[in-house]
């Protein structure tokens, strides 16, 4: 049988460690999200005499939001799947501890509890009673 050894603390540290580096992929991703926005903006499009129109995109802009788009689904991933995974570490963790919560208080529980006596030929006989012929 499997046995478990979990620090709480040690685990709550790995978290917290996890969750900043989270937290610096998310904002990494907000940032390179508007960093393509402007640099395809700033990519000028293909019209003759550096004319800027409107609602034309240049070849710069389309493959970088073809990239974008391309990638999408992958950044989303990896952030779903890192908030589920430090969720599911932290409901294992909790449920962990009730359970060491739970044996304890069971043992504390039978160790409270009357001891039983049960001396050879005494079965069944009420207390005080001799019990022979």
């Amino acid at each position: 049988m499997p046995t478990w050894d979990i620090s709480p603390s040690g685990v709550q540290h790995v978290l917290n460690e996890t969750g900043k580096a989270a937290e610096g992929l998310s904002n990494t991703g907000k940032a390179l999200g508007e960093t393509m926005t402007s640099a395809a903006s700033s990519s000028g499009t293909i019209v003759p005499g550096n004319q800027v129109q409107c609602g034309i995109q240049g070849p710069v802009a389309a493959a970088l939001g073809e990239f974008l788009q391309a990638y999408q689904k992958d950044l989303m991933y990896v952030a779903k799947r890192t908030s589920n995974s430090l969720n599911g570490a932290t409901t294992a963790t909790k449920e962990y501890i009730k359970g060491n919560l739970e044996m304890a208080a069971h043992a504390q529980t039978n160790a409270l509890k009357e001891p039983v006596i049960d001396l050879p030929g005494d079965k069944g006989q009420p207390k005080g009673s001799q019990g022979g012929p």
